[in-house]
Protein backbone atom coordinates (compact mmCIF):
# COMPACT_ATOMS: atom_id res chain seq x y z
CA UNK A 1 0.00 0.00 0.00
CA UNK A 2 1.22 3.20 -0.79
CA UNK A 3 2.02 6.39 1.37
CA UNK A 4 0.87 8.75 0.37
CA UNK A 5 2.24 11.73 2.41
CA UNK A 6 5.70 10.06 1.35
CA UNK A 7 5.11 9.82 -1.61
CA UNK A 8 3.76 13.25 -3.12
CA UNK A 9 6.99 14.25 -1.39
CA UNK A 10 9.28 12.49 -4.47
CA UNK A 11 11.06 15.10 -6.70
CA UNK A 12 14.99 14.71 -8.67
CA UNK A 13 16.92 14.42 -5.72
CA UNK A 14 19.82 15.49 -7.98
CA UNK A 15 20.34 18.95 -9.81
CA UNK A 16 20.50 18.09 -13.52
CA UNK A 17 21.44 20.21 -16.78
CA UNK A 18 18.50 19.74 -18.95
CA UNK A 19 16.44 18.48 -16.25
CA UNK A 20 12.73 18.54 -17.26
CA UNK A 21 10.88 20.51 -14.03
CA UNK A 22 9.77 23.41 -15.67
CA UNK A 23 7.99 21.30 -18.27
CA UNK A 24 6.07 18.44 -16.55
CA UNK A 25 2.94 19.97 -17.25
CA UNK A 26 3.59 20.00 -20.68
CA UNK A 27 4.71 16.56 -21.43
CA UNK A 28 2.45 15.17 -19.33
CA UNK A 29 -0.19 16.41 -21.98
CA UNK A 30 1.40 14.39 -24.34
CA UNK A 31 1.01 11.40 -22.89
CA UNK A 32 -2.03 9.24 -23.54
CA UNK A 33 -5.39 10.94 -22.22
CA UNK A 34 -6.56 7.64 -21.54
CA UNK A 35 -3.35 6.54 -18.73
CA UNK A 36 -4.76 6.87 -16.19
CA UNK A 37 -7.41 4.09 -16.72
CA UNK A 38 -5.07 1.27 -18.17
CA UNK A 39 -3.99 -1.60 -16.66
CA UNK A 40 -0.34 -3.32 -16.04
CA UNK A 41 1.52 -0.80 -17.80
CA UNK A 42 5.05 -0.70 -18.23
CA UNK A 43 6.69 3.01 -18.29
CA UNK A 44 10.29 3.30 -19.56
CA UNK A 45 13.12 5.99 -19.41
CA UNK A 46 16.18 4.71 -21.62
CA UNK A 47 17.87 8.12 -20.65
CA UNK A 48 16.23 8.87 -17.21
CA UNK A 49 19.27 11.45 -16.14
CA UNK A 50 17.72 13.45 -12.90
CA UNK A 51 14.49 11.96 -12.75
CA UNK A 52 11.89 14.94 -12.66
CA UNK A 53 9.66 13.33 -15.47
CA UNK A 54 10.02 9.57 -13.24
CA UNK A 55 9.04 10.77 -10.21
CA UNK A 56 5.80 12.89 -12.13
CA UNK A 57 4.74 10.34 -13.93
CA UNK A 58 4.97 7.99 -11.15
CA UNK A 59 2.95 9.78 -8.68
CA UNK A 60 0.50 11.06 -11.00
CA UNK A 61 -0.57 7.28 -12.43
CA UNK A 62 -0.18 4.85 -9.38
CA UNK A 63 -1.45 2.30 -11.83
CA UNK A 64 1.48 1.89 -14.01
CA UNK A 65 2.41 -1.49 -12.84
CA UNK A 66 6.02 -1.16 -13.59
CA UNK A 67 8.66 0.86 -14.56
CA UNK A 68 12.65 0.51 -16.21
CA UNK A 69 15.12 3.06 -16.12
CA UNK A 70 18.15 3.01 -17.43
CA UNK A 71 21.24 5.52 -17.97
CA UNK A 72 24.79 5.29 -20.05
CA UNK A 73 25.92 7.02 -16.89
CA UNK A 74 26.65 3.46 -13.71
CA UNK A 75 27.56 6.09 -10.86
CA UNK A 76 24.22 7.45 -11.77
CA UNK A 77 22.00 4.45 -11.85
CA UNK A 78 24.52 3.11 -9.07
CA UNK A 79 23.13 5.94 -6.90
CA UNK A 80 19.57 5.42 -7.71
CA UNK A 81 20.14 1.75 -6.60
CA UNK A 82 21.45 3.27 -3.51
CA UNK A 83 18.34 5.34 -3.26
CA UNK A 84 16.22 2.74 -3.43
CA UNK A 85 17.57 -0.18 -1.89
CA UNK A 86 19.48 1.24 1.18
CA UNK A 87 18.33 4.93 1.70
CA UNK A 88 18.88 5.11 5.56
CA UNK A 89 21.85 4.29 5.01
CA UNK A 90 22.47 6.91 2.42
CA UNK A 91 20.54 9.54 5.02
CA UNK A 92 23.27 8.26 7.57
CA UNK A 93 26.42 8.72 5.06
CA UNK A 94 25.22 11.87 3.51
CA UNK A 95 24.34 13.65 6.91
CA UNK A 96 27.59 12.85 8.13
CA UNK A 97 29.63 14.63 5.59
CA UNK A 98 26.95 17.39 5.22
CA UNK A 99 27.47 18.26 8.50
CA UNK A 100 31.38 18.04 8.06
CA UNK A 101 31.23 19.87 4.61
CA UNK A 102 29.22 23.04 6.25
CA UNK A 103 31.02 23.28 9.41
CA UNK A 104 34.64 24.12 7.14
CA UNK A 105 35.60 27.31 5.33
CA UNK A 106 35.90 28.37 2.01
CA UNK A 107 39.76 27.21 1.57
CA UNK A 108 39.12 23.64 3.46
CA UNK A 109 35.66 23.54 1.98
CA UNK A 110 37.75 23.72 -1.08
CA UNK A 111 40.40 20.88 -0.40
CA UNK A 112 37.83 18.66 1.04
CA UNK A 113 36.33 19.26 -2.85
CA UNK A 114 39.15 18.16 -4.58
CA UNK A 115 39.23 14.99 -2.09
CA UNK A 116 35.70 13.57 -2.66
CA UNK A 117 36.33 13.70 -5.89
CA UNK A 118 39.52 12.05 -6.33
CA UNK A 119 37.61 9.64 -4.42
CA UNK A 120 34.72 9.53 -6.63
CA UNK A 121 37.10 9.05 -9.61
CA UNK A 122 38.92 6.17 -8.04
CA UNK A 123 38.26 2.59 -8.97
CA UNK A 124 37.55 1.57 -4.82
CA UNK A 125 34.27 2.62 -4.17
CA UNK A 126 31.35 0.73 -2.92
CA UNK A 127 28.17 0.96 -3.95
CA UNK A 128 26.97 3.50 -1.22
CA UNK A 129 30.05 5.35 -1.25
CA UNK A 130 29.84 6.32 -4.50
CA UNK A 131 26.07 7.13 -4.14
CA UNK A 132 27.40 9.35 -1.30
CA UNK A 133 30.20 10.74 -3.61
CA UNK A 134 28.01 11.24 -6.29
CA UNK A 135 25.11 13.75 -4.34
CA UNK A 136 27.40 15.08 -2.34
CA UNK A 137 29.02 16.63 -5.93
CA UNK A 138 26.45 17.18 -7.83
CA UNK A 139 24.92 19.51 -4.47
CA UNK A 140 28.45 21.27 -4.07
CA UNK A 141 30.16 21.42 -7.93
CA UNK A 142 29.25 24.51 -10.04
CA UNK A 143 25.94 24.37 -11.26
CA UNK A 144 25.16 20.68 -10.40
CA UNK A 145 26.93 19.76 -13.75
CA UNK A 146 27.92 16.27 -14.61
CA UNK A 147 31.16 16.22 -17.04
CA UNK A 148 33.81 14.08 -17.24
CA UNK A 149 36.96 14.53 -19.09
CA UNK A 150 38.58 12.51 -21.90
CA UNK A 151 39.78 9.83 -19.87
CA UNK A 152 36.44 9.97 -18.21
CA UNK A 153 37.21 11.53 -14.81
CA UNK A 154 34.72 13.78 -13.43
CA UNK A 155 36.14 17.15 -13.14
CA UNK A 156 33.68 19.89 -12.72
CA UNK A 157 34.90 22.32 -9.93
CA UNK A 158 33.29 22.96 -6.63
CA UNK A 159 30.67 25.76 -6.92
CA UNK A 160 29.93 28.68 -5.09
CA UNK A 161 27.28 27.59 -2.18
CA UNK A 162 26.67 28.79 0.85
CA UNK A 163 24.69 26.79 2.81
CA UNK A 164 23.67 23.66 0.18
CA UNK A 165 21.53 21.22 1.31
CA UNK A 166 23.25 18.05 0.65
CA UNK A 167 20.98 15.50 2.78
CA UNK A 168 17.59 16.03 1.53
CA UNK A 169 16.32 13.68 3.86
CA UNK A 170 11.96 13.62 3.28
CA UNK A 171 13.21 13.78 -0.65
CA UNK A 172 15.38 10.55 -0.65
CA UNK A 173 12.55 8.61 1.59
CA UNK A 174 9.88 9.58 -0.63
CA UNK A 175 11.68 8.47 -3.94
CA UNK A 176 13.17 5.40 -2.29
CA UNK A 177 9.23 4.68 -2.02
CA UNK A 178 8.26 5.47 -5.56
CA UNK A 179 11.53 3.46 -6.43
CA UNK A 180 10.61 -0.17 -5.37
CA UNK A 181 8.59 -1.37 -8.58
CA UNK A 182 11.46 0.46 -10.57
CA UNK A 183 13.83 -1.96 -12.19
CA UNK A 184 16.95 -0.11 -12.62
CA UNK A 185 19.76 -0.82 -15.72
CA UNK A 186 22.49 0.92 -17.09
CA UNK A 187 24.03 1.09 -20.45
CA UNK A 188 23.01 1.79 -24.52
CA UNK A 189 19.40 2.67 -24.41
CA UNK A 190 18.64 0.17 -26.97
CA UNK A 191 18.72 -2.61 -24.41
CA UNK A 192 15.27 -1.06 -23.28
CA UNK A 193 14.05 -2.75 -26.49
CA UNK A 194 12.86 -5.54 -24.65
CA UNK A 195 10.15 -3.97 -22.58
CA UNK A 196 8.30 -2.73 -25.71
CA UNK A 197 5.01 -3.99 -26.31
CA UNK A 198 1.30 -2.68 -26.68
CA UNK A 199 1.06 -1.60 -22.77
CA UNK A 200 4.64 0.01 -22.68
CA UNK A 201 5.28 3.97 -22.59
CA UNK A 202 8.48 5.32 -23.12
CA UNK A 203 9.79 9.20 -22.58
CA UNK A 204 12.93 9.63 -24.11
CA UNK A 205 15.25 12.21 -23.33
CA UNK A 206 18.66 11.77 -24.44
CA UNK A 207 21.53 14.01 -24.65
CA UNK A 208 20.31 17.27 -26.50
CA UNK A 209 21.71 17.83 -30.31
CA UNK A 210 23.64 20.91 -29.56
CA UNK A 211 22.16 24.58 -30.97
CA UNK A 212 25.65 25.48 -32.15
CA UNK A 213 29.73 24.50 -32.01
CA UNK A 214 29.93 25.91 -28.49
CA UNK A 215 26.96 25.00 -26.97
CA UNK A 216 27.82 21.46 -25.92
CA UNK A 217 29.06 22.65 -23.05
CA UNK A 218 29.45 18.72 -21.44
CA UNK A 219 30.67 15.70 -22.03
CA UNK A 220 28.36 13.58 -20.18
CA UNK A 221 30.26 10.01 -21.04
CA UNK A 222 33.26 9.75 -23.66
CA UNK A 223 31.79 8.51 -26.29
CA UNK A 224 29.10 11.67 -26.82
CA UNK A 225 25.58 11.41 -28.80
CA UNK A 226 26.24 13.06 -32.42
CA UNK A 227 23.83 13.14 -35.21
CA UNK A 228 24.22 8.82 -36.14
CA UNK A 229 23.40 8.62 -32.49
CA UNK A 230 20.31 10.55 -33.09
CA UNK A 231 19.52 9.09 -36.10
CA UNK A 232 19.92 5.80 -34.36
CA UNK A 233 17.20 6.83 -31.63
CA UNK A 234 14.81 7.30 -34.06
CA UNK A 235 15.72 3.80 -35.33
CA UNK A 236 14.50 2.31 -32.25
CA UNK A 237 11.92 4.55 -32.10
CA UNK A 238 10.69 2.96 -35.28
CA UNK A 239 11.05 -0.36 -33.75
CA UNK A 240 8.93 0.12 -30.73
CA UNK A 241 6.26 1.76 -32.56
CA UNK A 242 6.34 -1.60 -34.71
CA UNK A 243 6.25 -3.51 -31.28
CA UNK A 244 2.82 -1.49 -30.16
CA UNK A 245 4.36 0.98 -27.54
CA UNK A 246 3.97 4.36 -27.38
CA UNK A 247 6.74 7.18 -27.01
CA UNK A 248 7.29 11.32 -25.68
CA UNK A 249 10.62 12.10 -27.03
CA UNK A 250 11.95 15.19 -25.88
CA UNK A 251 14.87 17.24 -28.13
CA UNK A 252 16.56 20.39 -28.88
CA UNK A 253 15.01 22.72 -31.73
CA UNK A 254 17.24 23.78 -34.13
CA UNK A 255 15.02 26.59 -35.29
CA UNK A 256 16.58 28.52 -32.12
CA UNK A 257 19.22 29.15 -33.98
CA UNK A 258 18.60 28.37 -38.06
CA UNK A 259 15.18 28.18 -39.42
CA UNK A 260 16.38 26.40 -41.87
CA UNK A 261 17.58 23.52 -40.18
CA UNK A 262 14.89 20.87 -40.20
CA UNK A 263 17.14 17.83 -39.04
CA UNK A 264 14.46 16.70 -36.62
CA UNK A 265 11.89 17.55 -39.03
CA UNK A 266 12.92 15.15 -41.50
CA UNK A 267 14.27 12.71 -38.94
CA UNK A 268 10.92 12.31 -37.29
CA UNK A 269 8.72 13.25 -40.46
CA UNK A 270 6.26 10.57 -39.91
CA UNK A 271 5.81 11.27 -36.30
CA UNK A 272 4.40 14.24 -34.51
CA UNK A 273 6.17 17.46 -33.47
CA UNK A 274 5.39 20.02 -31.40
CA UNK A 275 7.28 22.93 -30.62
CA UNK A 276 7.04 24.03 -26.84
CA UNK A 277 9.01 26.76 -24.80
CA UNK A 278 11.20 26.06 -21.82
CA UNK A 279 12.98 27.77 -19.76
CA UNK A 280 16.89 26.93 -19.94
CA UNK A 281 18.23 27.07 -16.34
CA UNK A 282 21.65 26.41 -16.67
CA UNK A 283 24.09 28.81 -17.86
CA UNK A 284 27.77 29.88 -17.13
CA UNK A 285 26.50 33.67 -17.51
CA UNK A 286 23.13 34.95 -16.33
CA UNK A 287 22.56 36.49 -19.22
CA UNK A 288 22.26 32.69 -21.17
CA UNK A 289 19.82 32.11 -18.75
CA UNK A 290 15.52 32.32 -20.41
CA UNK A 291 13.54 30.42 -22.39
CA UNK A 292 14.22 28.69 -25.75
CA UNK A 293 11.97 26.22 -27.72
CA UNK A 294 12.22 22.75 -27.71
CA UNK A 295 10.68 19.85 -29.44
CA UNK A 296 8.40 16.70 -28.21
CA UNK A 297 8.03 14.12 -30.63
CA UNK A 298 5.37 11.03 -30.45
CA UNK A 299 3.92 8.35 -32.16
CA UNK A 300 0.41 9.70 -30.88
CA UNK A 301 -1.46 10.78 -33.16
Amino acid sequence: MRNEAIINQAKPFVKWAGGKGGLLDEIGRSFPADLHQRREVVYVEPFVGGGAVLFHILQKYPNIAKAVINDINAELTCTYTAVRDDVESLIGELSQVEREYLGLDDKSRKMYYSAKREQFNSDTKTGLETAVLFIFLNRTCFNGLYRVNAKGKFNVPIGRYANPRICDTDTLRADSALLQKVEIHSGDFEQTEEYAGHDAIYYLDPPYRPLTKTSAFTSYTTGGFDDMEQERLRRFCDRITRCGATFVASNSDPHNVDATDNFFDSLYDKYTIKRIIAPRMISAKGNGRGSISELLITNIK
